[in-house]
């Protein structure tokens, strides 16, 4: 399907890397949790291999979430595909493999769920990281009734995911409000901004939605936040919180309420 601003496929709620910080981040672990957390859509970020595979790691760097020391973009998938991604976080995990953006599609697919892939380059390597992530998505959602969303901070990500998959829809991501983003979003044909969430108010809301475009927000953890974002009108909600927030729900709980944010 085409999605547009009024053709809006995704659920609400959005689990962040998969499943937040309960399990490795970026990994099918992760999803398998989030999804036992009843969520239906999630986030991850992919980059490429040196040898041009998209793959899942938030960090240009190695050590925080592997087993392994460098660059990450700067090693084959050969190499990477060796590493422990899961250990990091707690002993149940040791042995979670770094998965591949085929991995995931095979996992979402096979499932029914949603996607939202932030393109997240080496830098240095923006246009080729957007290529790249949006032929991969385009072949492997082909003939899917609801394809992944691609989001970047990076502009020029967006413009080469643009000129190589023009029929995946785009979100710009945000964490401060630059001079001409949303003009910069109008030209990429993005259906959403992803914001940083306290960047949205009554304001930017109607800026965004009047100029036909979806409002996100990241990365969402507490209640107060979360219902200031819904009684705002905002479209989805990405959260590390999948044991916090149901996504089965249009609001956030009562017992968990607050009216405003202070």
């Amino acid at each position: 399907m085409q999605v547009t601003s009024e053709g809006w496929p995704y659920p609400r709620w959005i689990a962040h890397r998969g499943a937040g910080k309960l399990a490795p981040e970026n990994t099918l672990a992760a999803f398998r949790l989030g999804a036992a957390h009843g969520y239906r859509m999630f986030e991850c970020d992919v980059k490429l291999s040196s040898d041009g595979v998209p793959f899942l790691l938030h960090d240009k760097m190695l050590e925080r979430t592997t087993s392994g020391h460098g660059i990450a973009g700067e090693k084959s998938w050969s190499e990477l595909s060796q590493l422990d991604a899961g250990a990091w976080h707690s002993r149940s995990f040791a042995g979670e493999p770094l998965p591949t953006l085929e991995n995931v599609a095979a996992f979402c697919l096979h499932n029914g769920y949603f996607l939202n892939i932030e393109i997240k380059p080496t830098p240095g390597q923006e246009s080729e990281t957007g290529e790249v992530a949006a032929q991969h998505a385009a072949r492997l959602w082909s003939g899917a009734s609801v394809p992944p969303l691609l989001t970047s901070f990076r502009p020029e990500a967006l413009q080469a995911a643009k000129a190589a998959a023009p029929e995946l829809p785009r979100g710009l991501l945000l964490d401060s409000l630059w001079n001409g983003w949303l003009e910069t979003a109008l030209t990429l044909d993005c259906v959403a901004v992803v914001c940083n969430y306290a960047l949205w108010d009554a304001s930017t809301v109607t800026q965004t939605k009047s100029a036909g475009l979806r409002c996100i927000s990241y990365t969402v953890n507490d209640d107060w936040a979360a219902q200031y974002l819904v009684n705002l009108g905002t479209d989805g909600v990405i959260t590390d919180r999948v044991d916090l927030f149901s996504p089965a729900i249009q609001s956030v709980p009562q017992n968990l309420r607050i009216s405003s944010p202070a």
